[in-house]
């Protein structure tokens, strides 16, 4: 029995969760696990009515389950960053989800700013370092407010950190069995501290996986040849801040946000997948929103706990509903509504 908490947040957050989880409910029916979910109203309705971010008890309260479910972060009436930061980050470090998992998928038929190609060359994952970099705070200001103003921004690197990302990132290009290549992004001629740390436990790591074929590229070559020959990449290893640049491109390269989805992972604990899309509240309950970001975020929840079938079934009914049925990604322009294009999937499931 699988425990899933759902946490809907804020927007159109509800609306995709409601037809991720109508998804998941066809495959499990299709293949027969067996799941129960919980849902938490962490988000900007309940921090506007109480006043408070996230409850002390959220963490431990979220380890009592398999996988969570969220729909998306941000309210209007909110300041940015508030939410963003005492909610998805605050979980993904109390939570230690050391891995942001980016798949960048090419569904048939989905518009791509890149010419002559296609999903056999869009087709790649990466694999990002979630707890530490540049995101961890540490830094600080002197003579704030004057013209003299200093401000300092830390990027803090542990060689264990680094090391279990690479390790992951490795058994994930093991287990996709696809290129087998894994490359390191970096930036090893400027940042000649942090990523000799990184080059070289990547080194050292690579020893071990002898049947994986290992690369590097600078940060800014991975962003050309991401645009320029998408194919040549099977599956990206880099850190948290050039991790969250390249994966906003790599969303471009594979449709835009209405269709990617990421996971925060600790391979020994609880995940949280999410659509990337965020809350796009001017959206809110209009049922025109897209929902495949947040249904391939519930397939890559059901592939992390290991129901493969289930997984690959969601997987190919999402093809089959860009490929043959859906006209656009974009909200109110799909040819469907958020509740059909759920039911449309949801068939697929069941068919497949």
């Amino acid at each position: 029995m699988h425990k899933i908490a759902v946490i809907p947040g804020d927007g159109t957050g509800p609306e995709v969760v409601r037809e991720g989880l109508k998804v998941i409910e066809a495959a499990a029916q299709k293949t027969g696990f067996k799941y129960e979910t919980q849902t938490f109203d962490f988000g900007g309705d309940r921090y506007l009515a109480t006043g408070e971010v996230l409850p002390e008890s959220a963490a431990d309260d979220l380890r009592k389950f398999d996988a969570i479910f969220l729909g998306a972060i941000g309210h209007p009436d909110v300041k940015p960053g508030i939410l963003e930061k005492g909610i998805l980050l605050a979980l993904r470090f109390a939570l230690d989800q050391y891995i942001n998992l980016r798949p960048v998928k090419l569904y048939p038929n989905v518009w791509t700013p890149l010419k002559d190609k296609g999903p056999e060359q869009i087709d790649f994952v990466v694999v990002r370092e979630n707890t530490e970099g540049l995101y961890v705070g540490a830094g600080g200001f002197l003579k704030k407010g004057t013209p003299d103003e200093v401000a300092v921004q830390e990027s803090i690197n542990t060689r264990k950190g680094a090391e279990r990302c690479i390790r992951y990132a490795f058994e994930y290009t093991r287990k996709r069995n696809k290129g087998m290549k894994l490359t390191l992004c970096g930036k090893t001629n400027v940042l000649t501290y942090a990523f000799d740390m990184w080059e070289r436990a990547f080194n050292e790591v690579a020893k071990e996986y002898p049947d994986v074929t290992t690369d590097y590229a600078h940060v800014d070559a991975t962003c050309m040849w991401m645009v320029k020959n998408p194919e040549w990449f099977d599956v990206i290893v880099t850190d948290n801040m050039f991790g969250d640049i390249i994966t906003d491109l790599g969303a471009m390269i594979q449709g835009g946000m209405g269709i990617a989805a990421g996971g925060n992972i600790n391979p020994e604990g609880v995940s949280m997948f999410e659509p990337i899309g965020g809350s796009a509240p001017k959206y809110t309950n209009m049922n025109v929103i897209n929902p495949l970001a947040a249904i391939c975020a519930g397939q890559m929840l059901l592939e992390t706990l290991g129901e493969t079938k289930a997984a690959d079934l969601i997987d190919k009914a999402v093809a089959k509903a860009t490929g043959e049925k859906m006209k656009s990604m974009a909200a109110g322009k799909m040819g469907y509504s958020t509740t059909e294009v759920g039911d449309m999937v949801a068939q697929f499931v069941m068919e497949g």
